[in-house]
């Protein structure tokens, strides 16, 4: 992927020592509190040094509660007690700083934002969920790819403890759990919040999966992915919501559990961000982000089939 003017920039301002200025797009999630919080407070012990959070666009959605009744009120508090501007539009925003975290909850939100920042050729973090449909994120990716912005998204749960202590070379299989609440509006359902435990399995077994099956009832969805070289994941997403976990299959009838106390919060994550923007490498490569996408789409596929296999497309 080729070098932004931006990049560059950023490389210059790494090196200075200067923080990189960030933007939020979306003030409808708890993550941009607490985000600015651990990258804006040096006294935290968890604080991020690096970036800094400076500016924001509100956004929204209007159909969607969680969206709504939190958008106006995370906006005052990032206006009032972290000293944010707040702009008028995303393109007045990716002028005032170097990088951007899209923060909407509503990945049909995604693309059409992004695409402006894309234009602006600012380097961005898309949070969780990269869209709500397949073929938005593989516009998002085309467009980021064309113009040479580089981007990546991806789950907390990639970079904590379960993650990193269950991520075995010799792995032959994996089941993962974690919680799985559903959203009307987004066409993938499993792509608002199961997308969590999804992340991980992916994050223990890697790339490959080629046909995917779901049971669905009203408190669970049981999602079984066949890899090409065999191995077999399975994801149980849990309503209204659930503990996350893995059990991790290895030769020799090795299996390895997780424990529930392997947590980290959001640091990794953080960290990782600002590396990204630093070196503007990814720690997700796009293509691993989108089979994820793909994976979600045929399992969506399978449960409006009766839980019939499909292959991912």
């Amino acid at each position: 992927m080729k070098k932004t003017a931006s990049l560059l920039f950023l490389g210059c301002t790494a090196a200075m020592g200067a923080d990189i200025r960030l933007g939020i797009i979306g003030t409808d999630t708890s993550h941009v509190i607490v985000f600015t919080q651990m990258f804006n407070d040096p006294s935290r012990p968890d604080h991020v040094p690096g970036a800094r959070v400076v500016a924001a666009f509100k956004g929204g959605s209007p159909d969607i509660d969680s969206s709504w009744s939190r958008v106006d009120k995370y906006a005052e508090e990032l206006k009032t007690k972290w000293n944010l501007e707040m702009e008028p539009d995303i393109p007045t925003l990716c002028r005032r700083v170097d990088a951007i975290l899209l923060e909407s909850n509503d990945g049909r939100k995604h693309l059409p934002q992004a695409k402006l920042v894309i234009a602006a050729h600012k380097p961005m973090f898309i949070d969780k969920p990269l869209a709500s449909t397949l073929e938005d994120a593989r516009e998002i990716a085309r467009l980021a790819r064309e113009a040479g912005v580089p981007f990546f998204s991806s789950s907390s749960a990639r970079f904590a403890g379960i993650a990193t202590a269950m991520k075995f070379p010799d792995a032959t299989g994996a089941m993962v759990w974690g919680p799985g609440p559903l959203e009307p509006h987004h066409y993938m359902d499993l792509s608002w919040y199961a997308i969590h435990p999804i992340e991980l399995l992916y994050t223990l077994l890697g790339r490959g999966c080629e046909e995917v099956s779901r049971a669905a009832t009203e408190g669970s969805d049981e999602i079984v992915g066949r890899w090409k070289d065999g191995r077999i994941g399975s994801v149980r997403a849990n309503r209204p919501h659930g503990a996350q976990g893995a059990v991790v299959f290895r030769p020799h009838d090795k299996a390895v559990q997780s424990d529930s106390s392997m947590q980290e919060g959001y640091g990794p994550l953080l960290k990782e961000i600002v590396s990204f923007f630093q070196t503007g490498v990814p720690p997700v490569a796009p293509e691993e982000t989108l089979e994820i996408m793909a994976f979600m789409d045929a399992a969506q596929r399978s449960k409006e089939a009766g839980g019939k296999p499909m292959r991912l497309r």
